[in-house]
């Protein structure tokens, strides 16, 4: 009964951390990467398509992306989309080819970027902390029933507090590794 308590709090908790990383991705750095267009729609045929189901996206340098649309009709499209994103991107078009050039990232963008970065990782850890004490609360439900001693509730929390630290550190290593390139020219 504590194993599987404790095994659905580390499952969530690793949910949390995926999520979050999901989340930093999204945020631009300086660096060209495939995954900064993972969340644009492209209309297809009437329907909202993830842009990478349309088109080819490649890295052609450290601060350009190359996205070929794989039908001529959809250039127009996918570069309206990547232009209206919200990631502040001016795609240039050169025939069936989209050249995405990012601008080097502000002084001041870099400290905002970085803001959001930790609002982020609060939210993790909220999230993290949430899932502990859902964990903690079906322990005590146990003892209450008289299912499980209090010396077994005393070691089930103590290792739920320990999994919770685990993963809260994880959250710091993403936040402070996403700090560092944020910062790097």
């Amino acid at each position: 009964m504590i194993n599987e308590i404790k095994k659905d709090a580390d499952i969530r908790m690793g949910k949390s951390i995926e999520a979050l990383k999901g989340e930093l991705t999204k945020l631009r750095t300086g660096r060209a990467h495939t995954s900064l267009l993972d969340h644009v729609t492209v209309e297809y045929y009437g329907n909202p398509t993830p842009l990478s189901q349309v088109a080819t996206i490649t890295v052609s340098d450290a601060r350009t992306l190359t996205v070929t649309p794989w039908e001529k009709n959809m250039v127009g499209a996918v570069e309206k989309a990547i232009m209206t994103s919200d990631l502040g991107l001016n795609p240039a078009t050169s025939g069936t080819v989209i050249r995405v050039p990012l601008p080097p990232l502000t002084e001041d963008r870099r400290k905002d970027m970085i803001r959001i970065v930790r609002h982020e990782g609060e939210q993790a850890k909220v999230a993290i902390r949430n899932i502990r004490r859902d964990a903690n609360s079906d322990i005590k439900a146990l003892l209450k029933e008289k299912e499980i001693t209090e010396d077994e509730e005393r070691q089930a929390e103590e290792a739920i507090q320990k999994l919770t630290d685990k993963r809260i550190a994880e959250v710091d290593k993403l936040l402070a590794a996403k700090e560092k390139d944020l910062m790097e020219l």
